[in-house]
């Protein structure tokens, strides 16, 4: 159960939770894939594959494209194309899914203090938090290379408690992948998620999450309600 009466900040994650990046994703892999002069992907494939950071992407990607596993020197040699490529793509087709900003700017006002905590590197998450007009809402931003560890590793949020010298009770993890409840109950944390986003074809229930949400304002009602309730 979620103690929003003890709740003092929020880790988000970025891609399939605040932000619908796939689209560009998928262009930046198949643009890296051409490149190659290997056969492309379909969105839908993207889709599955997202959620370890941009290496794991490019790692399946070239796996399906060449049919056969891979030397990790043919995946260093492509991820330089894949990164220039996403640079370009960063956020021509990305949205923000439907009652992300609102909500936010609510968890805000109401005093939380808000994290992002993303394997997507670092470098393109804050250009996409500046591009939807979100980032000034986060008080700390740590991307998949931030730290040496990344999701499903508790560190980013170990390192979250240490820096904001928080309780495990005074923390909320909220994501769409098994990464994100994995490290949030590793870390001692509790978790929300989502069913909207990518989760390799999985019900992000079977991770066992505190709660279970199918919308982003079902966040908001999760904490205000709940604080509602034990404040009356």
């Amino acid at each position: 159960m979620i103690n929003a009466k003890q709740l003092k900040a929020i880790a988000f994650d970025l891609d399939g939770t605040l932000i619908d990046s796939v689209p560009d994703l998928h262009a930046a892999t198949n643009a890296t894939l051409e490149e190659l002069g290997l056969p492309i992907c379909q969105e839908e494939q993207v889709r599955s594959w997202v959620g370890n950071g941009a290496e794991k992407l490019m790692e399946r990607a070239l796996t399906f494209a060449k049919a056969t596993e891979i030397e990790n020197a043919e995946l260093q040699m492509a991820m330089p194309l894949f990164m220039r490529h996403y640079e370009q793509h960063l956020q021509c087709h990305s949205k923000l899914y439907d009652g992300v900003k609102a909500a936010l700017e609510q968890l805000v006002q109401a005093g939380h203090q808000l994290a992002i905590v993303t394997n997507k590197p670092y470098r393109f998450t804050v250009p996409l938090l500046e591009a939807f007009g979100i980032d000034h809402l986060f008080s700390l931003v740590l991307g998949g290379d931030s730290l040496e560890k990344m999701k499903p590793d508790p560190l980013p949020l170990t390192h979250l408690l240490a820096e904001w010298q928080l309780l495990p009770s005074q923390l909320l993890m909220v994501g769409d992948s098994k990464n994100d409840i994995f490290a949030a109950k590793a870390a001692g944390i509790a978790s929300i998620g989502l069913t909207y986003g990518y989760n390799y074809g999985e019900d992000i229930g079977l991770s066992g999450p505190t709660a279970v949400c199918d919308t982003f304002s079902e966040v908001l009602a999760q904490i205000t309600d709940r604080q509602n309730v034990l404040e009356q």
